[in-house]
């Protein structure tokens, strides 16, 4: 039977997970101005790298047997991904949206741009809009795994492993291919 701390953990998890992406959503819709950080999509495109480099390292060490190994792996993936986060949103909050294609920065998207990038578009999209869904979906997931490995439910931890991983690491290896196909039109 569930402690009352852990039921209260389960709902924070649970709170956290719908809160995050409706903040994220809401911190779009607020523009700050005068703010330069357009330095910021290779910083974040880089932590998401460095995530999918320590969740397959977390991953290798567990399977040599070296919890202690894995476990600061998998904090420091968690680590990661809060900065990587915070970055996204901070970039986001003060500079104008990229549009895939729009290779003279006016914001829109003519015939010709359309055309120069019509090969890669549907695979451009394809990535950045299953990220974005399943970077949602992956919130509880990841937390609820990190709550069953911190309280020692090994068992239900590798339950929730078998999904929350190869999703975290297709986001954060997806996160990075998204920026290599919009990085030319920043």
């Amino acid at each position: 039977m569930a402690s009352n701390n852990d039921k209260k953990i389960k709902r924070t998890i649970n709170l956290l997970s719908i809160a995050i992406p409706l903040a994220v959503a809401a911190l779009f819709r607020i523009k700050v101005e005068g703010v330069d950080l357009s330095f910021l999509p290779p910083v974040y495109a880089t932590i998401n790298g460095l995530t999918a480099l320590t969740l397959i390292s977390a991953l290798i060490a567990i399977k040599k047997g070296k919890v202690e190994i894995h476990r600061k792996l998998m904090t420091t993936s968690i680590f990661l991904s809060v900065l990587f986060l915070l970055g996204y949103v901070a970039y986001h909050m003060t500079s104008d949206p990229t549009i895939y294609g729009d290779v003279d920065g006016d914001g829109k998207l003519d015939f010709l741009e359309a055309q120069s990038v019509e090969s890669t578009a549907m695979i451009y999209y394809f990535l950045l809009i299953s990220h974005i869904l399943l970077s949602v979906m992956v919130i509880p997931l990841v937390l609820f795994s990190f709550f069953f490995a911190w309280k020692g439910d090994f068992e239900r931890h590798k339950k929730w492993v078998n999904f929350s991983y190869p999703i975290w690491l297709y986001v954060a290896i997806s996160g990075v291919i998204v920026f290599l196909f919009i990085s030319p039109f920043y």
